[in-house]
């Protein structure tokens, strides 16, 4: 069975094209739940409502994701409550 922290190593390599840093450091995933059965569902959500790179960014996390032995299949939804506020790691990195 896919475990949680598997799914974290994924979503890991996974770079936000705008920021060049990766969308679990960002902090961009809100919630993963994985299901017996291996169905994989996660909340994220983008650094903008309008973000030009959302359609890939969902795109690759649901083939990344469902490439991992074990997965059955990858929901994402994206929610916008609460709106994306970088940490204070995030914004040291990007010199904010």
């Amino acid at each position: 069975m896919v475990t949680r922290e598997s799914i974290i190593e994924v979503l890991k390599t996974i770079e936000d094209p705008e920021l060049f840093l990766d969308i679990w450091f960002l902090g961009l995933i809100y919630h993963i739940g994985v299901e017996e059965s291996g169905q994989v569902n996660i909340e994220m959500t983008f650094t903008s409502p309008m973000c030009p790179a959302g359609p890939q960014l969902i795109g690759e996390v649901k083939e990344r994701v469902g490439a991992l032995n074990g997965v059955t299949g990858v929901e994402v939804t994206v929610v916008f409550v609460p709106p994306w506020q970088p940490s204070d790691e995030v914004k040291q990195t990007l010199g904010i």
